[in-house]
């Protein structure tokens, strides 16, 4: 009998993907490059509707038509290495998939070429870590309408399920499934560095243990900011350490790695003009936080700023970075679905941001109680430019609006770094800001390169005038 569904590359995330489709009704055939794991995945799923292969020729041959082979292998020239070796395989209408943290862009260009051999290129976003594969993840797939309808099945029936459905949706067209995912990790980027951060003003600020943390932590996660780094964040509070006794997250080294989708997030953003400070501040986080022994070294010339008082209100500042960290986040995402609708425009995707919300509610790592309000924002109105110009979200910032500067000056004034809270804050004040600084910026432009400003007493506009300002 034919396999339904080719998988290639058997690590971590391709065999639990494998064995989540086996278990949804599909057969599977399966292929890795080194013939010893397909041997160990096959006797290791005796009984199941498992074919292992040998080659790409006999994985190919395995497979029913049209074709659908989806590829979890590492991102870059291996994609187009494997590519070069399955087209001449491959017959009209069939389609392959890249799950892998693809740059959109080699996405496009795939598409392409394949689409010029009357094949079908699908780039999809895969969210969820190991157990998002095995058990349920969130998925962005993006190619054309015929490609999508030919897997839909196969997607909806292994993708993460909220009270919202399957959390899978039709992205948009060649490179739109690997963009959306890649903002969805710039997200995950700012979501982590916020989090970090009220960490660090409760532990430096009031002097909390980690299992007082984990009782905070518990607690925020059943009410607005529930979600699953929040649930996380608490289980890793509660975590000992085997050797010393004491909390492991205490032993862990502060040197953050990175993998390179935060910083195309900020390279597109900057591509397209959309501002996306609470991301940048992550990675600009990450970064500083690998200079380790560049660190060490700079404490002991630079003096340290003020030491936190423990007279505060404990539970007046454990509500203040509560706001905060709620507003920094409504902040991060408005970054985030702001770049995804320019990308939308730019790469004519018609990307439907409350569907984006949507199949983010389930199964993905930046999950939470909170992408409800996004999608009904989106619901009320679904060209919102910006979610800080929703009715509900507005009011929610507005009240929050004091604990959230209260919680920036507590970190500034004491010396306890908030940068992506300070950055949140400062995208928001800018934002609804009718009046900005940078009339003095465009001045300067045209006092010493005479690049012309318009007057504002003039409209938009007006004409570009320059002046002698010497």
């Amino acid at each position: 009998m034919s396999s339904q569904f080719g998988m290639i590359g058997l690590a971590v995330m391709g065999s639990n993907l494998a064995l989540n489709i086996e278990e949804h009704g599909f057969s599977v055939a399966v292929w890795n490059r080194e013939p010893e794991k397909t041997a160990q995945f096959i006797a290791a799923n005796q009984g199941k509707k498992f074919t292992g292969t040998k080659t790409l020729e006999e994985l190919v041959g395995a497979l029913e038509r049209p074709r659908r082979i989806m590829m979890m292998i590492k991102a870059g020239a291996p994609v187009d290495e494997m590519l070069e070796k399955l087209m001449p395989l491959l017959e009209d209408g069939d389609v392959v998939i890249d799950g892998g943290n693809s740059w959109f862009k080699d996405t496009q260009l795939r598409a392409q070429r394949l689409l010029d051999r009357k094949l079908h290129f699908v780039g999809s976003g895969v969210s969820g870590g190991e157990d998002g594969a095995r058990f349920g993840p969130s998925l962005m797939p993006g190619g054309t309408r015929e490609s999508w309808e030919s897997i839909r099945e196969v997607f909806e029936a292994i993708a993460a399920r909220s009270d919202s459905g399957p959390c899978v949706t039709w992205c948009g067209t060649d490179g739109a499934g690997h963009f959306v995912k890649m903002v969805h990790n710039g997200i995950e980027y700012g979501d982590m560095q916020l989090i970090a951060e009220a960490y660090d003003l409760l532990r430096r600020g009031l002097h909390m243990s980690a299992g007082e943390l984990a009782d905070v932590f518990d607690e925020w996660n059943r009410g607005p900011l529930q979600s699953f780094l929040i649930e996380i964040t608490a289980k890793i509070f509660r975590k000992q350490d085997p050797e010393s006794g004491g909390a492991l997250v205490d032993k862990v080294l502060d040197k953050a790695g990175q993998k390179g989708t935060g910083k195309w997030t900020a390279q597109v953003a900057l591509d397209l003009g959309v501002p996306i400070p609470t991301i940048a501040a992550a990675i600009d986080a990450r970064v500083l936080s690998s200079m380790k022994t560049e660190r060490v070294a700079a404490s002991k010339v630079i003096p340290p700023g003020p030491s936190a008082s423990r007279d505060a209100d404990r539970q007046q500042v454990i509500d203040q970075v509560h706001g905060a960290l709620y507003a920094a986040k409504v902040c991060s995402y408005a970054q985030g679905f702001a770049l995804i609708q320019a990308g939308s425009r730019e790469w004519n995707w018609n990307i439907d941001l409350r569907e984006t919300a949507r199949i983010w509610k389930a199964g993905c790592i930046i999950r939470a109680k909170f992408l409800d309000s996004i999608m009904r924002a989106y619901e009320r109105r679904s060209d919102l430019p910006n979610l800080l110009l929703d009715d509900t979200f507005n009011a929610e910032l507005a009240e929050r609006q004091p604990q959230w500067r209260m919680a920036v000056t507590l970190g500034q004034s004491n010396g306890i770094p908030v940068p992506a809270f300070a950055s949140s804050l400062a995208y928001y004040d800018s934002y609804r800001a009718a009046d900005l600084p940078q009339n003095l910026t465009q001045a300067q432009r045209d006092f010493f390169g005479a690049h012309t400003y318009q007057r504002n007493d003039q409209g938009e506009d007006a004409p570009f005038v320059h002046t002698e300002w010497d």
